[in-house]
């Protein structure tokens, strides 16, 4: 069986639960990071060296980085369209999971511990408004690309929806100031009616 590694409120580890739920697959996931602790000992980081969350282990395999994982398990459990069958496709997919990376996880991520992490009297509001604009650029990119179409990676969903869609519910969920975009509120409503989006992405912010 295929093991996680991570807490559930952890976007990476929601990341790959989403996933695997999606494709069927049965997955142990055992707390470990943040209020549970556990990556810092000397056993996780032999596997683990960044000391982060998730790590998965299939078998006597080990892999972190949640944007590998995503794609590992996608090409060796799933099946299309989630790993999808042209190259060129895949592709695609793969460059909105790196282009999350690049563009979004930053802001995304100093916005999100600014509002929920951190008290009020520790807040920077005048970080987070600079992220929030930043951000709103970026979503605007995405809004333009789902005018023609209907997921990221064309018609059905992929590997390539997975962490621009858990970034998407904390965009529509946290307290802030959001430009109407209707093709990037579409589509995230259209992953948040998926039991397994539900399960595993729509939960508590902590």
């Amino acid at each position: 069986m295929v093991r996680v590694l991570g807490r559930a409120n952890s976007i990476n580890v929601q990341k790959v639960m989403w996933l695997a739920a999606e494709i069927g697959l049965d997955v142990d996931r055992v707390d470990v990071g943040g209020a549970f602790g556990g990556n810092d000992t000397p056993e996780y980081l032999a596997k683990n060296p960044s000391g982060k969350i998730p790590t998965m282990e299939d078998g006597d395999f080990v892999l972190w980085e949640s944007n590998s994982i995503v794609r590992y398990l996608a090409e060796k459990y799933g099946s299309s369209p989630w790993f999808p069958a042209m190259m060129e496709d895949r592709y695609r997919a793969s460059q909105w999971m790196d282009h999350y990376i690049a563009t979004h996880h930053p802001h995304m991520t100093t916005i999100f511990y600014n509002l929920i992490r951190m008290s009020a009297e520790e807040r920077d509001d005048s970080l987070v408004a600079k992220c929030v604009e930043s951000l709103s650029v970026s979503w605007e990119v995405v809004d333009r690309h789902l005018a023609e179409n209907e997921f990221l990676t064309g018609t059905a969903p992929t590997m390539g929806d997975i962490p621009m869609g858990c970034a998407a519910y904390r965009w529509h969920n946290l307290e802030i100031d959001r430009p109407d975009l209707p093709n990037l509120k579409r589509w995230y409503e259209s992953l948040a009616s998926r039991s397994a989006f539900k399960e595993h992405v729509m939960l508590p912010m902590t």
